[in-house]
């Protein structure tokens, strides 16, 4: 054969090659869809995701990467069990439930707006496919998946472990369950969020927000520095129990309003309060440089500086309160003893540290002066960054709803106020009866 005809006969078939494999890399954002729903002895599960997220996938395709339609059932079916069955653990009660099995499999128009709720999602995936004349990119199709595990009641309580992150490189998921009774529980996380109870008891919930608590205040760098301003000059034991739980109820106090949404839901509203976390630490700071030793004052200016960081707390539980089922105000408190538990932890290590560094290392007021130095170089320069991140925000305007909004807070900050000042005058009291 000459090389001409060689050369036409090579074009030929790689012009008439009717299908060739998709092959991908992994996708930068992947929205997962998901429904479940206990019926009778039975949990079943309808799953969408991006067909561009199911890699390693020999789908036939032709010209500008459309799809062969209908897609190969068995390679969707093993593309659905090894990338969503297999990577969800489900569990009723403490009992891990069986790998969920394949019931099902549709593919989607991107378009397609069958998953507002789990009778249309049921009936789309159970309906008649794609026609075979659709033109459909590939990577654009809507992958739907149901399955199904055995379960005992549909009075149980469920939870799973999701692995789906592996799906893009940003993977959220939006997960819905529907209760036995019709009620719809929306559940919304980014990546792999680690056991998620559907519909968590009182302890369950309870020990699940002590731990984030706890987790919380020894991961915030900023309330732990301000935490040691605190006890720099104040390491007696009654001292440090006034200044602490005036921290601690004023904390609480902002951050149960903030989760009954009392708070400003404007977008300054957070670079505002993480502004006022920095100021409050360089103020606590240059208190400690400047010598200043009234508990008195010191409990006080901790209360209103603890309402600021309660709202701090806040922003990092927000996405978390979705975990506590139908128990928001036990997780608020169990958050906050979690919150308590990581500050007992911080003192206890804290004091001996800073009595042996005063009693052998340096001088103790010398040391005041040089710790209370780094933690305010340390917020100064937060401040700064802070500062300059809110100025990017505009002023907020002045309507009628933010007009009531700041009224409110005027007024619970004059009732704080005057609290403050009644248990300042009793205290005073009671210390000038207990002299001789």
């Amino acid at each position: 054969m000459s090389i001409s005809k060689t050369l036409a006969l090579a074009v030929a078939v790689l012009l008439l090659w009717p299908a060739r494999p998709a092959a991908h890399d992994i996708p930068a954002d992947v929205l997962v869809n998901i429904f479940v729903k206990p019926e009778g002895n039975r949990l079943r599960l309808i799953v969408r995701v991006p067909l561009g997220s199911m890699r390693d996938m020999n789908l036939p395709v032709h010209g500008a990467n459309f799809m062969n339609l209908p897609a190969p059932e068995a390679t969707l079916r093993d593309a659905a069990r090894l990338w969503i069955a297999q990577e969800m653990a489900w569990f009723e009660g403490d009992t891990a439930l069986p790998t969920p099995t394949v019931l099902a499999t549709q593919v989607s128009l991107p378009s397609d707006r069958s998953f507002t709720s789990f009778d249309e999602a049921l009936a789309h995936i159970r309906g008649p496919a794609l026609p075979d004349t659709t033109e459909l990119v590939w990577n654009q199709a809507l992958f739907d998946v149901l399955l199904e595990c055995p379960i005992s009641s549909s009075d149980s309580r469920f939870s799973v472990r999701p692995a789906l992150a592996r799906l893009g490189i940003r993977t959220m998921t939006a997960l819905r369950f529907v209760e036995a009774d019709g009620d719809v529980r929306a559940f919304e996380y980014v990546g792999d969020p680690g056991l998620v109870r559907l519909d968590p008891s009182l302890g369950q919930a309870a020990g699940q927000f002590v731990i984030l608590g706890f987790k919380h205040i020894l991961s915030g760098f900023d309330h732990l520095l301000f935490l040691i301003c605190l006890v720099i000059p104040f390491r007696r034991l009654g001292q440090l129990l006034l200044i602490v739980t005036s921290f601690t109820v004023a904390h609480s106090i902002t951050l149960i309003a903030s989760a009954f949404n009392l708070a400003p839901d404007a977008l300054w509203f957070p670079p505002l309060i993480e502004t006022l976390i920095a100021m409050s630490i360089l103020y606590m700071a240059l208190e400690n440089i400047v010598g200043v030793k009234n508990v008195h004052r010191r409990w006080m200016i901790t209360f209103a500086f603890g309402l600021v960081h309660g709202f701090g707390f806040s922003f990092g539980l927000k996405q978390t309160m979705q975990f506590a089922g139908s128990h928001l105000l036990t997780s608020l408190l169990s958050f906050n003893v979690g919150v308590e538990l990581g500050q007992v932890l911080v003192l206890v290590i804290a004091l001996p540290v800073l009595h042996v560094l005063f009693r052998y290392v340096v001088p103790e007021r010398m040391g005041t002066i040089l710790v209370s130095a780094f933690v305010a170089h340390t917020a100064w320069h937060w401040s700064s960054e802070r500062v300059e991140h809110l100025r990017q925000f505009p002023w907020p305007e002045m309507t009628p709803a933010g007009i009531a909004s700041g009224l409110r807070w005027l007024m619970v900050a004059m009732i704080l106020g005057a609290a403050l000042g009644l248990v300042r005058t009793l205290l005073r009291k009671n210390r000038q009866a207990a002299q001789p």
